[in-house]
C-alpha cells in the first residue's frame, strides 16, 4: 500500500502514513473524504477538512444539539442525593448513567469544571442538577452563547479563547473532532490550574472492529471525526506537553458492533436501531463481546485520565 510523505502524523511527528477513504454514513450524505493511518503509532487523521464542515452537523437527528432536558426541584433533590452516595460509597446501585468516570476525578462540588464541545450542555446540566456549582461549555457550533442558570454557563467559543482556568476540563467525544491534537492539548493544559486535571473520552484506532472493518467501522464517522489517536500515539503527544497520563479505561459499547453491521447492510446510521436489526439475546452477547474487548485493551473508545502537576 502507497505512504503518503507529504504529511506527518499529528501524534507522533512519522512522516509514514498510509492513505484510505471514508464516506459520510451517519446520515447517509455519502461523498469521500481522504484520510491517512500512520504507519508508526497507527493513529487516524483526516487529510483535509471540508470548508463546509459545518453541514455535517447541522441534521436534525445529530445529538449533540437536542433540546436541553431540564429537572424538576424534587428530581434535582433527588438527583444530589443520589449523586452524594454515589461519591461516598462503594454502591454501584447510585452510579448516574455517566458516573464511573466522575467517581475517578472526585471534583468538588465547588470545582470549577468545564466540558469542552458540550453539545446542547446536557452533560453539564446533569452535574448542575446533582450539586454542581461552577460549570462552563465550550462549543464553537452551538447557536449562541447562554446562560442556563448562575452556576451553568455555555460559551458558543472554543476554549482557548477563554479567560477562566479550571480544576477540571472534560472532553466527552469531542477530541476527535478537533482538527489539531497539539493546539487542543495545549490549550487544556494552558486553561488548567495547578493540579487540575483533564478527561478525554475518544475513539482510538486500537480497536479490533477497526482492523476488521477499516472504513466500515462506525466510530470512523467521516468527516465530522478529524483525528482518532492511538493510545500509544494519544501518550506520546500528551506526555511531550507536560501531562501525566495517570489511567487508560476502555469503555467501548456494543455500538460498535451493532452500528459497524448497519453500515456493512447499507444502513444509515438514523435508518435503524440496534433492535430494529438485532434480537435480544444477539444484543446482550454483543455486550459481553464489548466488556471482553474492553479487558484485553482492543475496544474502540477509552477514557483518558490526565493531571497536570502542582
Amino acid at each position: 500500500m502507497p505512504i503518503n510523505l507529504l504529511k506527518v502524523c499529528k501524534f507522533c511527528g512519522s512522516s509514514g502514513l498510509i492513505p484510505f477513504q471514508g464516506s459520510e454514513r451517519m446520515f447517509g450524505m455519502g461523498g469521500r473524504f481522504a484520510y491517512s493511518e500512520c504507519e508508526s503509532c497507527k493513529s487516524i487523521q483526516l487529510d483535509e477538512v471540508p470548508a463546509d464542515l459545518a453541514a455535517y452537523y447541522s441534521h436534525s437527528e445529530y445529538y449533540s444539539f437536542l433540546p436541553l432536558v431540564q429537572s424538576s426541584f424534587p428530581r434535582r433533590v433527588y438527583k444530589q442525593v443520589r449523586m452524594n452516595l454515589f461519591l461516598r460509597t462503594k454502591s454501584k446501585a447510585f452510579e448516574p448513567i455517566y458516573g464511573y468516570w466522575l467517581k475517578k476525578l472526585s471534583p468538588d462540588f465547588h470545582a470549577k469544571i468545564a466540558d469542552v464541545g458540550c453539545g446542547n450542555g446536557q452533560l453539564l446540566y446533569e452535574l448542575y442538577a446533582s450539586g454542581y456549582t461552577d460549570l462552563h461549555g465550550f462549543d464553537p457550533f452551538m447557536e449562541k452563547d447562554s446562560e442556563i442558570n448562575s452556576n451553568l454557563h455555555l460559551w458558543k467559543q472554543p476554549i482557548e479563547e477563554s479567560e477562566i482556568s479550571f480544576d477540571l476540563i472534560m472532553m466527552h467525544h469531542a477530541f476527535e473532532h478537533m482538527e489539531n491534537p497539539l493546539e487542543t492539548l495545549q490549550a487544556c493544559f494552558d486553561k488548567l490550574n495547578p493540579g487540575g486535571k483533564l478527561l478525554i473520552r475518544t475513539p482510538v484506532a486500537d480497536a479490533a472492529i477497526w482492523q476488521e472493518k477499516r472504513e466500515l467501522w462506525v466510530q470512523l464517522d467521516a468527516p465530522r471525526h478529524l483525528i482518532i489517536p492511538s493510545v500509544y500515539g494519544f501518550e506520546k503527544l500528551s506526555k511531550a506537553i507536560g501531562f501525566e497520563l495517570d489511567e487508560v479505561l476502555f469503555d467501548s459499547t456494543a455500538f460498535q458492533f451493532w452500528g459497524t453491521e448497519l453500515y456493512e447492510r447499507g444502513f444509515a446510521l438514523h435508518q435503524k436501531s440496534a433492535t430494529d436489526v438485532f434480537s435480544k439475546e444477539e444484543l446482550v452477547a454483543l455486550d459481553k463481546k464489548a466488556l471482553r474487548y474492553n479487558q484485553e485493551g482492543k475496544g474502540d473508545q477509552v477514557c483518558f485520565f490526565l493531571s497536570k502537576s502542582v
